[in-house]
Order: C-alpha cells, then structure tokens, then sequence
C-alpha cells in the first residue's frame, strides 16, 4: 500500500454537529446532516481540542471517545486480537499520538470518521461492504478492501445484514457483538434506526436475532452503549417480534 499524502498535507474539516469528515475544500454545507460552514472545524484545529480516550471494556474491547463529545458522537471500538489490533468503525477526531492498528473494519459508510488520515499514518487496511463503498459521501475516502460476503479475520466474524444501510454489518468477537447504529437505547427501550428503510430494516433485524440468540455473549457494543447481551437480548426480541 502506498500513501501518497501525510495527514498534515490533508485539506480536511470536521461537521461539529454530526462529525462527518469532509476531505478537500471546505463545502457550503455538510453533505451528512446539512450543517451550515459556520459549524466546521479544520482537522488540525480537531486535532488540538478534541481527545480520542479510551475506556477499556474487558481484556480485549476498549470503546472510544472524544473529550470532549464531538457532535453525535458515534464510539469506535479497538480490539485485541492474537494476531492483530483492529478498529470498528473510526473515530470523528484525528489524534496521531493514539496506538495504531493494522486494520479498520466499517459497521457502514456513516462512521468513516477521520479513518482516511489513521490510514495513512498507520499503513492501517479500511474494510468497508461493497454496497455502502459506492455511496458518493465515500467518494474521497480510500477503501482498501471493499467485501461483498460475511468473512473471519483476526478471528472477528463478520455478518453482512443490509437493512440500516445497504451494506450494514455487524461483528463478533470472542463474547462481545458489534452492532453499532441498528438499535437504538432509549427510556422506554429500544428502537430501530429511523434513518434507513423501515421494512428492510426490520426484515434484517430478524436475521441478526436468529445468529446471535444462542450464541455465548456477554456484551454488546452499540454506537453510543455498552450493554449486557442478557438484558439487551430481551429487548431486541421484543422490538422485532411486536413489529
């Protein structure tokens, strides 16, 4: 793999309301929520006031986030595996002093994150479906590895579901699963993503709940949680089973 570019020769600003990366110059509005340019930050700005900070989850998972909260705040979540340490999903804020990783695997294209700049200061490889790869707001991100099938690397399991987005995946690792974005936790429960197909999503949430109800786990990881997989399993049946 060749970098052609540091992150310090990157043009690139960060949405503060959604923490979208926008590589090159500097748009009108966001092309994620619509934030207006007076809501933008330059990377290296990002750099200097928001901290990526980990907080360990068990031996092998630690979840990240940034200090303070950057706009919606989606975590990324590091694991240790024997043969490598991996990301799912990346971080909003660029910060190089973070331990690197050999590898950056995508729930789906709305959590790239600053992963364009990890990439090219690690040599990391970016893992992203297919399906979500041809999307134009990841027209100027590089995708190493574009996958169309569930596959077993560093000895994380990877399930393509579609439904949120069309190329949606979730992850497994040792006890722990990797949902991101798909459900949300709410006061009075949980709910689907509102923002993808209604029918599509409940249709694959049917599928996740038919891998992962009798598998061994203990946690779930969720874009903006950390649950136990017995309180969160109940829930996550109700929710597709009432519908």
């Amino acid at each position: 793999m060749t970098m052609q570019n540091s992150p310090d020769d990157m043009q690139q600003s960060v949405c503060l309301v959604c923490g979208y990366n926008m590589i090159g110059q500097m748009p009108d509005v966001c092309p994620f929520c619509g934030a207006t340019h007076d809501q933008f930050m330059p990377w290296d700005a990002a750099e200097q006031t928001y901290r990526v900070t980990s907080h360990p989850i068990n031996d092998y998972v630690s979840q990240l986030l940034s200090v303070p909260k950057l706009g919606l705040e989606h975590a990324a979540y590091r694991v240790e595996t024997e043969t490598a340490a991996v990301w799912i999903d990346s971080p909003s804020a660029f910060n190089r002093d973070l331990p690197p990783v050999q590898t950056i695997l995508f729930t789906h294209h709305h959590f790239l994150g600053a992963s364009n700049q990890y990439r090219r200061l690690w040599y990391a490889d970016v893992w992203l479906h297919e399906l979500d790869a041809r999307h134009r707001l990841v027209a100027l991100f590089d995708i190493d590895s574009r996958f169309s099938d569930d596959f077993n690397l560093h000895g994380i399991q990877s399930y393509h579901v579609g439904g949120h987005t069309p190329g949606f995946s979730f992850y497994i690792y040792r006890d722990v699963l990797f949902i991101c974005d798909y459900v949300f936790l709410t006061d009075t429960g949980m709910q689907f993503n509102p923002f993808g197909p209604e029918q599509e999503t409940l249709k694959q949430a049917r599928r996740i709940l038919e891998i992962v109800k009798d598998l061994p786990l203990k946690t779930v990881c969720g874009y903006n949680y950390v649950a136990q997989f017995a309180d969160w399993l109940p829930g996550f049946e109700r929710l597709v089973l009432n519908k």
